[in-house]
This record gives C-alpha cells, sequence and structure tokens, in this order.
C-alpha cells in the first residue's frame, strides 16, 4: 500500500516525535535535560521505512509555544493521536513503526537515568503512550 502524506501530515508526525523528546527532556529533573534530548532525538534520526524518511528532515517549521510544558503538551499530545490515526486509516503496519519509533526514543530519553525514571518522567512516559493508544 502506497502512503500519501501532505506536507501537513508530515510536519505532524515531526512535532509529534520530536515534540515527545522534548516533553521528556522538560520532564528530566536530573538538570541534564540536554542528555535525555539528545539521546531521544537519536534514536528519531536511526527510524527507518517512511517514518525514518520523514524524521529525517528535522521540524524546522515546528513552533512549539514553550511559555510552559502543559502548553507544549496541549500541542504534542492532540499530535501523536492525530499522527496514530493519520497511519493507521492508510497502512497500519506504519503506524505499528512510528508508533514503536516514539516509544524507542521515549525510551532512550528515559534511560538517561540511574535506575528507575523518576515519578515525573514516569508520567510523562505514561501520558506520551496513552496518546499513542499503546495503553
Amino acid at each position: 500500500m502506497s502512503i500519501t502524506l501532505t506536507d501537513q501530515d508530515k510536519s505532524t508526525l515531526r512535532t509529534a516525535a520530536y515534540g515527545a523528546v522534548w516533553l521528556m527532556s522538560a520532564a528530566d529533573a536530573t538538570g541534564k535535560p540536554h542528555k535525555a534530548a539528545t539521546e531521544g532525538s537519536i534514536a528519531l534520526a536511526s527510524a527507518t521505512g517512511l517514518v525514518g524518511h520523514v524524521l529525517a528532515d528535522y521540524p524546522k517549521d515546528m513552533k512549539l509555544d514553550s511559555k510552559s510544558v502543559a502548553m507544549i503538551a496541549d500541542q504534542v499530545l492532540p499530535a501523536l493521536t492525530a499522527a496514530m490515526i493519520l497511519l493507521d486509516k492508510q497502512d497500519p503496519a506504519e503506524a505499528g513503526n512510528f508508533r514503536s519509533t516514539v516509544l524507542v526514543a521515549v525510551e532512550s530519553a528515559a534511560r538517561t537515568h540511574q535506575g528507575q525514571p523518576s515519578p515525573t518522567v514516569a508520567d510523562m512516559i505514561r501520558k506520551i503512550t496513552e496518546a499513542l493508544g499503546a495503553a
């Protein structure tokens, strides 16, 4: 099955994926959020398939309202759900690829902690997972 994505669709996927990594770095209370962002971004850059091709272009057009984490979550969490709906309609396997890619990025960002992630990070993981419909 061939998937046709508009520029807006691609922007939604990029905002969702890179925004999820941003949310993970924002939830990181270790004082090293850049490490979480780096690890998550490397995971996204390692994606394959259509998702990998879309995410290869860093979202220069992504404009997250960074006044607060809540405002960013208001943009990113619905984008995650929208991306899943969009991909699931066109190619369920590619939707699974997107979900897996984002979850690997989230896990990579969370691995910057020694031991278990903090309650704040764990809660952000839960919110992202729920938005992906993988709960």
